[in-house]
């Protein structure tokens, strides 16, 4: 292991907990943590990578069933960039005021206590992060077993889920070793997926300009739509799966270069580019299959490639498996910066808050949040993951939003690089409260009742753990023993420098 020596970092107490933590230093006085690697390419092409995923091209089906009608569905579909681009700026001026990394959980800690932040921590690391991750890790296992069997023959399932873990294993070796590695391999991956929609796309314009617009024709594309009010928030979680990822670069502001300008300027650029990409996707599949084909589907953009490209029809499903890869590579990188600061905070366990000492990466969150993944693998399948995941995540969405406006009101001259509208916070609340009611309404299930008895009962570890400071005595050693096995040390969060002019 490199030379390490001890390193005072000045007390802090807040809210009873003892922040205060022996960062280490190098031979060379570097401090061990996190470096400002990340550019603002690479911070668009996490955004962009991280929406695009799998949503695209399995969920349409999805939105078109709930909506009942083709004009409805892309109503649906812009509406979810929208709030995605209003929660999205909310998120930009909290991380320009607090450019910890952690997203939520550290906007909450930081405005509404230490308990709404553990109740999140709890709840994401223990369960929406992983369910993500693992929920677009099965869809590349779907997509590369496929071919390794027959036409007529489903995948089996171990064959789907050992593909998934296999995936989620390269991804974490990636970012275990290197920061720039995982962005790399961000980037190249958004490339791909980006040039499979510009095909789509570019296959749909030939279509329509073929006279191929018998479904999108406004006298009849809003025919037969849904009436049912409640009925649209299963459509919006549909949609908005595919959609998310927008706030995927507030989990590591820590590692943005210029996180003052850029973490917003990745924002506008990356959520509006999705958002079109997307609206003209869908326009494309409707230029091919009718909605009775497109719901019949059990792939809507490989039901696509065969009807349209011909011999060349395997692109499409090669570059879906590069489009989930790229999307799992962007959410685990994000989720074990959450595990990372949580722990930092006292929320977890202490070696999850360790650096590894020559490579600059939150190696035993990463490992843990991998862990957890491949774990849900086991009893997991795509459409319970996405319910699950969307009905928790919303809860905390409007909390966050709601940490925006006290903020607002308790902090009200603190310099704001970027300040939106009150009424764009507002509408995402309103966004919030519809999207966790309306499913619940419109299909009331015992599941949603032991979500919300989950995320409660992070308070029976709180309290003994956090509030108390209890620590059992054999954590000691645990915690030395990960921490040599790792080769990682404690490191501290450094506030960015800001110029007389109070930019970066």
């Amino acid at each position: 292991m490199a030379e390490l020596r001890e390193r005072e970092v000045p007390h802090k107490e807040e809210n009873g907990i003892d922040k205060s933590k022996l960062a280490l230093e190098d031979d060379h006085g570097e401090k061990v943590g996190l470096k400002r690697q990340v550019s603002l390419v690479s911070g668009i092409a996490l955004i962009v990578g991280t929406m695009i995923g799998s949503g695209i091209f399995v969920s349409p089906k999805g939105v078109l069933r709930q909506t009942e009608s083709v004009g409805m569905s892309l109503i649906i579909w812009l509406l979810c960039g929208i709030i995605s681009m209003f929660g999205a700026l909310c998120y930009a001026e909290l991380g320009t005021i607090i450019t910890k990394s952690g997203g939520e959980y550290v906007y909450l800690y930081e405005t509404l206590g230490p308990i709404p932040a553990y109740l999140f921590s709890w709840t994401s690391i223990m369960v929406l992060k992983p369910s993500s991750v693992a929920a677009i890790a099965l869809s590349f296992g779907a997509y590369i077993a496929d071919p390794f069997f027959p036409d007529d023959c489903e995948p089996p399932t171990l064959a789907v889920k050992l593909f998934a873990a296999l995936c989620i294993l390269m991804i974490v070796f990636v970012n275990c070793a290197s920061v720039k590695w995982a962005t790399s391999v961000q980037n190249f991956f958004t490339a791909a997926k980006l040039l499979a929609l510009v095909i789509i796309i570019l296959v749909g314009f030939v279509k329509i300009c073929q006279g191929n617009t018998q479904y999108l024709k406004l006298s009849v594309s809003f025919d037969g739509s849904a009436t049912d009010l409640f009925a649209y928030g299963v459509a919006f979680y549909q949609g908005l799966w595919a959609y998310d990822g927008w706030n995927q670069l507030n989990y590591i502001t820590e590692e943005l270069i210029k996180p003052h300008t850029n973490l917003p300027r990745a924002i506008m650029i990356g959520i509006p580019l999705v958002t079109i990409l997307y609206l003209l996707v869908n326009i494309s599949y409707f230029t091919v299959m009718s909605p009775d084909e497109l719901l019949a589907s059990g792939a809507v953009a490989v039901t696509f490639a065969d009807r349209t490209l011909g011999p060349m029809a395997w692109i499409i499903p090669f570059f879906v498996c590069c489009s989930t890869f790229g999307a799992t590579n962007g959410s685990l990188f994000t989720s074990g910066r959450l595990a990372y600061v949580a722990a930092r905070e006292g929320h977890m366990v202490e070696v999850i808050s360790m650096v590894h000492v020559k490579r600059y990466t939150p190696f035993p969150a990463l490992v843990f949040t991998s862990l957890v993944a491949i774990i849900m693998l086991i009893p997991g399948d795509f459409e319970s993951l996405v319910n699950y995941f969307s009905f928790s995540a919303w809860l905390f969405y409007g909390g966050t939003v709601s940490a925006l406006l006290v903020l607002r009101y308790r902090e009200p001259d603190i310099y704001r690089p970027i300040k939106v509208p009150l009424f764009i916070p507002i509408v995402i609340l309103i966004c919030s409260v519809y999207l966790i009611i309306a499913p619940i309404i419109d299909e009331p299930a015992m599941a949603y009742l032991y979500a919300f008895l989950f995320i409660i009962a992070g308070l029976i570890f709180y309290f003994p753990f956090v509030h108390f400071r209890y620590h059992p005595k054999f954590m000691g050693k645990v915690t030395h023993f990960f921490q040599l096995l790792f080769e990682v040390a404690p490191s501290a969060y450094e506030v960015p420098e800001i110029g007389e002019d109070g930019k970066m």
